[in-house]
């Protein structure tokens, strides 16, 4: 089996057509299907219904098609590593990161690294707090931006970058909306917007307002922040959110303001496997977070 005929026969296998498949891959169309040929000669099987020059995967197609798809995910990841190897400094970062980290520190941290190193290349995967740990401990990607850092997770290694306050988000017609700080137990009568019940934002919520005595009444839910922000923007209830998701840019139907003790945080960090060397270029952007200050990410 070459890696040639399993090229081609993908190829194939997504367009369903053997020409258009050789307009693809810049060959003839009896390459194309000279190869194809030749693979389902070494199997003993039929991987294509052929019509013509059209072509439906049969069901054992379909399941080598899924096979090769994923061989073909390591031979390039294989090839990415060996490039980076060597030269480091021209390869790529695969990096996920939660939604309040999107609109500030993502972009921040991204752009800092590319003045130092501006060959590099970004793959930027969005994710909840539970993807982001599965996805680096389950080898599917490297390291992940995140908010609380991990402690105790065994597959897992946890760099704390910043420590970060909540802010009470407020209408801006909210009857508390004058002060210029609020305490926690200030809110204990008011509606609150969170996120549904398991995301990390409403979990550090609600175990702040229980160190008080008290279970925030969730009025709304929503599991994005523009909807969060919507909500309360429209007199809909208060919400407590990191300071850097909250962005630069509050608007005027809206007032941020700061908490007295207790204070609500969270630690912001990155997480990388505990059991794999990160390739040379996500360890040169692994090092550069390390470097940077509090002050560098916004807070």
């Amino acid at each position: 089996m070459e890696l040639r005929q399993i090229q081609y026969f993908i190829e194939a296998a997504k367009l369903e057509h053997v020409t258009e498949a050789s307009y693809a891959l810049h060959v003839s169309q009896s390459a194309v299907s000279r190869q194809i040929f030749k693979l389902e000669s070494e199997l003993g099987v039929d991987l294509f219904i052929h019509e013509g020059r059209k072509v439906k995967l049969t069901p054992v197609g379909r399941q080598f098609l899924l096979h090769m798809e994923q061989l073909m995910k390591v031979i390039d990841h294989a090839r990415q590593e060996i490039d980076e190897y060597l030269d480091p400094e021209r390869g790529t970062v695969r990096i996920g990161f939660p939604s309040s980290l999107a609109a500030q520190m993502v972009p921040t941290v991204v752009s800092a690294f590319r003045q130092r190193y501006p060959a590099v290349h970004f793959q930027l995967q969005h994710g909840s707090y539970k993807e982001l740990m599965d996805w680096v401990s389950g080898g599917e990607m490297n390291l992940a931006l995140i908010g609380p850092v991990p402690q105790e997770e065994p597959q897992i290694r946890g760099e704390v970058l910043f420590r970060e306050k909540f802010k009470v988000l407020l209408p801006a017609g909210h009857r508390l909306a004058g002060r210029s700080s609020l305490e926690l137990e200030d809110l204990k009568d008011d509606g609150f917007v969170l996120f549904p019940q398991g995301f990390i934002l409403r979990e550090l919520v609600v175990e702040a307002c229980g160190k008080l005595g008290f279970q925030p009444k969730v009025s709304f839910e929503g599991d994005d922040l523009d909807a969060i922000k919507g909500l309360v923007s429209a007199g809909l209830g208060l919400t407590l959110l990191p300071e850097i998701a909250l962005g630069e840019h509050i608007p005027s139907t809206m007032i941020a303001l700061p908490m007295r003790e207790p204070h609500v945080t969270r630690d912001v960090g990155v997480i990388i496997s505990a059991n794999r060397e990160l390739p040379p270029t996500e360890k040169l952007f692994y090092d550069f977070l390390k470097e940077m200050s509090p002050q560098s990410f916004g807070v």
